[in-house]
């Protein structure tokens, strides 16, 4: 009864305004809906159970910033001015490949960094990691 007159206080508040009388009374008795009528505490419906799973999602970790586009954009233009042979372009050639060489040595020293260093743990060995100590499902 006590939700009920709440319910009614705050469709007049509500009713006082001018253009949002009918969304107020809608949204009050939705909010006296989830309010327990014995001790006026909202009551938890949860559609899963409140416990922390054993495995984390699988998401690809963000990808960095593009590398040698210098490289590569003098390449294409040395093969545009010679109609596209590559005997003309070595040079421009080598200095792509070894550009890419070095950012894929880097890229690996850096993954492997990441995974002595702490910081964030790829997906899979947080999992591992969860797997070895699981989640207790008893309470104490």
């Amino acid at each position: 009864m006590a939700a009920a007159g709440a319910a009614a206080a705050g469709a007049a508040a509500a009713g006082g305004a001018a253009a949002g009388g009918a969304a107020g009374v809608l949204i009050q008795e939705k909010v006296s809906r989830l309010i327990s009528k014995q001790n006026r505490k909202p009551v938890l419906k949860p559609n899963r159970p409140l416990t922390l799973r054993d495995a984390v999602a699988n998401r690809k970790l963000k990808k960095g910033e593009a590398t040698c586009v210098t490289e590569m954009s003098v390449l294409m233009a040395c093969w545009k001015l010679n109609n596209f042979v590559d005997g003309l372009c070595s040079q421009e050639m080598k200095s792509f490949y070894t550009c890419v060489d070095k950012a894929q040595a880097s890229m690996k020293n850096k993954s492997d960094q990441n995974i002595l260093q702490g910081g964030r743990l790829p997906p899979k060995h947080a999992t591992s990691l969860l797997k070895r100590y699981p989640n207790q499902t008893c309470e104490i």
